[in-house]
């Protein structure tokens, strides 16, 4: 599923900020806010890695991102991360089914809508953490937060295979857990920004394909260990995914060094340590909260969490539906299999389409994902023959990639690179809220009606709803822009006639004092 997100403060540099190395071949100042720009950006990691070329003299421009080197290695880092964390959310169906086998009675009418709180308020937390994971990541840097994120959502999953009933997973899963995920996500997205620019959009895509390359593979992994060895073994196996996830947390290393740490010696002894000994100022605004007063960026952080209201309850209880719609068919996972493998088709295609697309109209595809997501939901408990179904969720998936592969390139546009670390975290923290309240609520619909048909139906408006209220951005943004390049225009306009007034007069001064002499 989700989504993709780039440039903390912790990668600006100061004025003094110097990278090593000689300068990658034809590489160029960028033409504006870049990600070592900033008074505030003296971040704590900036290790000395040797992919950036010299600033030259202090206060120079930085240098483009490397668009390769070390950063396909931190890309394959950040595809795990997207692949372990989203792929056992988007695979949770299957654990979800095994929740109300494992902790399920007959006399419990409402178990439905206790179990569902469970992975509805993992993937909540998930985003709800983004605003303050945002914070950490500008203070501490990508590659703390991450490692630090990966080592809490194993304690989280490891607690959960050792819970009697279902009430402590609301804490060990559904917050710790989820919490872990969130520090260790984030950082794998901005990390991204730091080493690609022209490929961005490609990158983003390969790395949010990761989660639906694990959608495709853990349904059928989940299925085969919660009938071979129970849920309990089957989290404690889903550990080593996490500690993966905490090992590839060390790749993301920082682009740029400061040159206090270069003369102190660092360069060599602390190049790959987490934890070095070196002061830090954390950035002057912990919360920007004047990302806000651009209005595009507005619109769009209330017209996505407006649209997410159904999204995440297909996730959830697709599983549990056709189970009970389609008791006959084998390998029922495959519905997940479909969503997962259009859904990484989606990123890449769409990401790559995205670089194509002009500044903020790139919100259209996503107006179109929206549009189809919603579409599809409805059209669920429509279907009474199981290959049209795998149609409908073959579908769901593409625009589900489309709608996620192109979060990031969409805040670069509406906020610019010095923002849009907590431009994103801002917008997933909203998102929490009606990816936690959705699925719930369908329980509960489905718990009072006994059938999932009026849940499918209702999840679908909240996506065509959202997706109008996004139509308005492009002309708000463009609007804005030409404000600001009639007062720009303007206020050049008026400088250069002070500039003409003050030379005419100065030359009017030299005529007249060359006729005194000559009188």
């Amino acid at each position: 599923m989700v989504p993709s997100q780039e440039e903390p403060a912790a990668a600006r540099g100061t004025s003094e900020a110097q990278p090593l190395g000689p300068a990658p071949p034809g590489a160029a100042p960028l033409p504006g806010p870049g990600p070592l720009d900033g008074p505030e950006a003296a971040g704590p990691e900036k290790v000395e890695v040797e992919l950036a070329g010299p600033a030259g003299p202090a206060g120079a421009e930085p240098l483009e991102p490397p668009e390769g080197g070390w950063g396909w290695l931190v890309m394959l880092a950040a595809m795990w991360c997207n692949g372990s964390v989203f792929g056992i959310q988007n695979a949770c169906g299957v654990l979800f089914v095994s929740m109300l086998k494992t902790f399920g009675s007959k006399d419990d009418d409402k178990m439905v809508f206790k179990t569902a709180w469970v992975s509805s308020l993992s993937m909540g937390m998930i985003f709800f953490c983004c605003p303050i994971v945002s914070v950490f990541t500008d203070v501490f840097g990508c590659r703390r937060t991450a490692v630090v994120g990966a080592a809490v959502g194993f304690v989280g999953l490891v607690s959960s295979s050792f819970v009697s009933s279902i009430e402590p997973l609301y804490l060990t899963y559904g917050i710790i857990f989820a919490c872990g995920c969130s520090f260790a996500y984030q950082p794998s997205l901005v990390i991204l920004g730091h080493y690609f620019k022209k490929r961005l959009g490609l990158v983003n895509g390969i790395v949010t394909a990761g989660s639906s390359i694990f959608t495709i593979l853990l349904p059928f992994l989940l299925r085969v260990l919660t009938d071979s060895v129970g849920l309990f073994y089957t989290l404690r196996v889903l550990c080593i995914f996490m500690f993966v996830l905490f090992l590839a947390g060390f790749t993301y290393r920082p682009l740029a060094s400061s040159a206090k740490d270069k003369d102190s010696g660092t360069k060599g002894g602390n190049r790959f340590s987490l934890f070095s000994r070196r002061k830090f100022s954390p950035p002057k605004k912990i919360f920007n909260f004047a990302i806000f007063k651009v209005t595009a960026y507005a619109v769009w952080a209330v017209g996505i969490p407006l649209a997410l209201f159904g999204y995440f309850v297909p996730y959830v209880h697709l599983m549990k539906h056709v189970n009970e719609r389609f008791q006959d068919e084998k390998n029922k996972e495959v519905v997940l299999m479909c969503i997962g493998i259009t859904s990484g088709v989606g990123r890449l295609l769409f990401g790559r389409i995205a670089d194509y697309v002009p500044g903020v109209k790139k919100v259209y595809l996503q107006v179109l994902s929206f549009f189809f997501i919603g579409l599809m939901s409805m059209m669920i408990p429509l279907c009474s023959v199981f290959g049209a179904l795998i149609a409908v969720c073959l579908i769901m998936g593409l625009f589900d990639g489309c709608f996620i592969s192109i979060m990031a390139p969409i805040a670069f546009e509406l906020v610019g690179a010095q923002d849009v670390s907590q431009a994103i975290g801002f917008l997933l923290g909203f998102m929490s809220i009606p990816m936690t309240v959705g699925p719930p609520i369908a329980g509960l619909l489905r718990d009072k009606l006994g059938s999932y048909d009026v849940a499918f139906y209702l999840a679908g408006i909240p996506p065509l709803i959202g997706g109008a209220v996004l139509c308005f951005i492009p002309r708000i943004h463009s609007k804005k822009q030409r404000e600001i390049n009639k007062t720009t225009g303007g206020e050049k306009m008026e400088k250069m006639l002070e500039n003409q007034n003050s030379l005419l007069s100065s030359s009017s001064g030299i005529f007249k004092k060359e006729s005194d002499s000559v009188i």
